[in-house]
C-alpha cells in the first residue's frame, strides 16, 4: 500500500491553486471539471503518482468555507532549510495568501527544525527541516 493523496476542501479553487503552486513551490497536475456533479478538482504535488503523494483540491460549486473541525490535524512537507522556506512564503503570502503561524524552530524536546504555515482557507501545512539526499 502506499498513499496516493489527501484531499482538501477549498472555498476558492484558483486562489488554492495559486497558494500551492506559487508560495509552496508545487506543480498543477492536473484538473477535472464536473458541471453536471457541481464540483471541480485540481491535484497538485512535487511529482505524479505514484512516485510522489498529490493533494487534491476540492471546489464544490457555491460553498466558499468550510468548517475546518477539530479531527484534521495538518499535513507535512519536507524541505532542506526551513528558514528560507518561511522567508520564500511570507515573501509571497501578501499576494496568494497563507501565513506564518510558527516560526522556525526546534520542536519542544527535540533537535529537528519545523515551522507551521496557514494556507488561505485554514489548513495547517508542517515544514520539517530534511537534508537534501
Amino acid at each position: 500500500m502506499r498513499l496516493l493523496h489527501t484531499m482538501l476542501r477549498v472555498g476558492n479553487l484558483q486562489r488554492s491553486i495559486d497558494f500551492y503552486t506559487q508560495v509552496m513551490g508545487m506543480k498543477l497536475l492536473r484538473t477535472t471539471e464536473r458541471p453536471e456533479q457541481k464540483y471541480s478538482l485540481a491535484f497538485v504535488g512535487y511529482g505524479n503518482n505514484p512516485d510522489h503523494a498529490e493533494i487534491e483540491l476540492t471546489y464544490n460549486h457555491g460553498v466558499d468555507t468550510y468548517e475546518l473541525g477539530t479531527a484534521f490535524g495538518h499535513l507535512a512537507l519536507g524541505v532542506p532549510d526551513v528558514h528560507a522556506a518561511c522567508d520564500a512564503i511570507r515573501s509571497q503570502a501578501a499576494q496568494y495568501g497563507g501565513q506564518i503561524t510558527r516560526e522556525p524552530g526546534a520542536v519542544k524536546g527535540g533537535s529537528t527544525v519545523i515551522a507551521f504555515v496557514t494556507d488561505p482557507d485554514g489548513y495547517k501545512i508542517e515544514l520539517i527541516e530534511r537534508p537534501v539526499s
